[in-house]
């Protein structure tokens, strides 16, 4: 079994904010896969999680497919099998915007000054 973590910033949780935002199914597909996360690992695998490419390289993709809707939740493997949830976002484009993938550095750059 492995944690999961979810980054927090002057007292908020971006990605719980953002899930609490949806509708109550889509809220429980997210936390389904969140679970999955938590009992298998990287051993998940293609289609669940993905590595980040190129300058995101230490960034992995939580890629949950609910209905129509495609969802991504950023995050990195800290060290004991920890996993830190960092960003989400509702992916309408084929690519991720760059903007979402750099929000998610900062936040993984914040939280391992603090540690």
């Amino acid at each position: 079994m492995f944690q999961i973590e979810y980054y927090e910033e002057k007292d908020r949780c971006p990605v719980m904010e953002f899930i609490q935002g949806l509708t109550p199914k889509e809220q429980a597909k997210i936390l389904r896969e969140i679970d999955l996360l938590k009992e298998f690992g990287l051993a998940l695998g293609l289609p669940y999680i993905k590595k980040m490419q190129g300058n995101y390289n230490s960034l992995w993709e939580l890629r949950i497919k609910h209905s129509s809707n495609d969802f991504r939740i950023f995050y990195f493997v800290f060290s004991g099998g920890k996993f830190i949830l960092l960003h989400a976002i509702r992916k309408t484009s084929e690519k991720t915007p760059k903007k979402h993938l750099e929000t998610s550095m900062r936040r993984m750059k914040n939280y391992l000054e603090r540690m």
